[in-house]
């Protein structure tokens, strides 16, 4: 085999040592370094001439930084004559805009999409997706995991007396009925109108949650304010309790306090996205070791797929 190396960017370092760890391989060494005025300077500092090359950068916030550091080691590797070059982004920014919601506005899913494969990116490992046909966007193979495969241990192992699980919104129905069927419980949805971006306002329960323990399932959670209002709509319809699942920690703004004083009682949350603080509710589990094998199985050609079945 011609042997792989994996590097990684600035945005989430320490994720990319868990993953080396369980690769038991060092990560290869790239200097990366800012000019005076901000533009991002890199080197990589061994020979990848002829390897299969993984690159870890989720592009989170800063997300134009991150970005662009993913397509200039991109391109500083095939220009170092790299074999292949997957990039590894555990959580995918910009997803969100992946369709013309209103008039003259971009879709900037597909753009990044197109910035990725132009830079020579010759195939994305992501996990959950805000939009599953982003996949489409792309025209090299995109494996999107299932950020839900990490939660269902340590939920069972919870021994609660009577889970229900929720979608907060109709939009995240297909991915709660998914948890749901794993974990063979029902499933209620919260049903809420968007006013504008980044606000919410929960309208009411579609199902009975009463005397349940709830059981919330999302991709991403931003400012917190569906997940928190929906906590408060299910305990107002008589939940026990309420947690929530969440692959992607975006937390921004006033999320962290949100949480905190909220009536939701735990967040589960991936390790995709560095968190900014700490918080009592918030507990994190590691995907680490799921991109660890999903990068031991693309270099071998063995099927990803088979890690969820």
């Amino acid at each position: 085999m011609r042997g792989y190396k994996v590097f990684t960017g600035t945005a989430n370092p320490e994720f990319s040592k868990k993953v080396a760890k369980h690769l038991s391989l060092p990560l290869s060494e790239a200097t990366i370094k800012r000019f005076s005025d901000g533009e991002i300077s890199v080197q990589i500092t061994e020979s990848v001439r002829g390897k299969d090359v993984f690159i870890i950068q989720p592009t989170c916030a800063p997300a134009n930084v991150n970005l662009m550091e993913l397509l200039i080691l991109t391109d500083a590797l095939r220009r170092s004559s790299a074999s292949s070059i997957t990039a590894i982004v555990p959580y995918f920014g910009y997803a969100r805009q992946d369709r013309k919601a209103a008039p003259r506005v971009p879709i900037t899913a597909k753009l990044v999409a197109n910035m990725m494969e132009t830079a020579g990116i010759d195939r994305v490992v992501t996990i959950d997706l805000h939009a599953g046909q982003i996949q489409g966007f792309f025209d090299i193979p995109v494996d999107n995991l299932y950020g839900s495969i990490i939660f269902h241990d340590y939920i069972k192992n919870k021994g609660l007396k009577n889970p229900i699980i929720a979608s907060p919104d109709i939009g995240g129905v297909a991915r709660a009925r998914s948890f749901a069927k794993k974990l063979d419980v029902d499933m209620v949805i919260v049903d809420k109108r968007r006013e504008q971006a980044n606000e919410s306002e929960v309208m009411n329960i579609i199902g009975d949650v009463e005397g349940k323990d709830v059981i919330l399932v999302d991709d991403m959670i931003d400012t917190a304010g569906t997940i928190v209002k929906a906590a408060k709509a299910l305990k107002a319809k008589g939940a026990i309790s309420v947690m929530a699942c969440c692959t992607h920690p975006v937390l921004s703004g006033p999320a962290y306090e949100r949480i905190e004083e909220g009536e939701l009682d735990e967040l589960l949350v991936s390790d995709s996205i560095p968190l900014k603080q700490e918080c009592s509710k918030i507990k994190v589990l590691s995907i680490a070791p799921t991109f660890a094998e999903v990068i031991r199985r693309v270099y071998h050609n063995e099927s990803v797929n088979g890690l969820f079945i």
